[in-house]
C-alpha cells in the first residue's frame, strides 16, 4: 500500500494517545492498524482503489487521530472521534451500548464509511457503513475483509 506522505497529519499519535481515544471508544484496536496510524495518521492514499460484491470503491483519505481536534481546523473533521459524533446515532444498533461497536477509519469517496465492526468479536472485520442507507439504530453495512490487514492487501491504484 502506497500513500501520499505530504498528506500525513502532524502529530503522529502515540501509543498513549490511542490508548485513551481506545478506551473511550471501548475497543481495542489491532496491532496492525495501531502501527498503520501511528506511520500513516490521515493520509490519502495512492493505491485508493478496491473491490468489493463487484463494485469498486475509491478512497478519499484514512481518518486520523489529534490530541486536539479543534486546533486544526482542516483535518479536526476527519478525526476519529469527531466523525463519530456526527454519525454515532446511525452507527450501532444498539442504543443502550456504551463506548462504540463499528468504528470509522476511512472515508470513501461517495460519503460512506470503512470501518472496523467489534459487533461479532474483539478480532474486528473491516465494512463498508453506507451513509444513505444507514438510519438512527439500523446502520447498514456490507463485509469487505475478515481483518485490517486483508483489508489494506485489497488496495491498488
Amino acid at each position: 500500500m502506497r500513500m501520499d506522505i505530504s498528506t500525513v497529519v502532524l502529530p503522529l499519535p502515540s501509543d498513549e494517545l490511542l490508548d485513551v481515544v481506545e478506551r473511550s471508544l471501548r475497543v481495542s484496536f489491532p496491532e496492525a492498524y495501531r502501527i498503520f496510524i501511528k506511520e500513516n495518521n490521515g493520509a490519502v492514499p495512492i493505491t485508493n482503489v478496491f473491490s468489493c460484491n463487484n463494485h469498486e470503491y475509491l478512497i478519499e483519505r484514512f481518518l486520523c487521530v489529534l490530541d486536539d481536534s479543534e486546533s486544526d481546523p482542516i483535518n479536526g473533521w476527519y478525526d476519529i472521534e469527531v466523525t463519530i459524533r456526527q454519525i454515532e446515532d446511525r452507527l450501532t444498533d444498539n442504543e443502550d451500548l456504551v463506548g462504540m461497536n463499528v468504528v470509522p477509519i476511512t472515508a470513501l469517496f461517495s460519503g460512506d464509511f470503512i470501518c472496523l465492526d467489534f459487533r461479532e468479536s474483539k478480532d474486528p472485520t473491516v465494512v463498508i457503513w453506507f451513509h444513505e442507507e444507514s438510519e438512527e439504530s439500523s446502520p447498514l453495512t456490507q463485509m469487505v475483509a475478515l481483518n485490517i490487514s486483508e483489508f489494506f492487501e485489497m488496495l491498488k491504484e
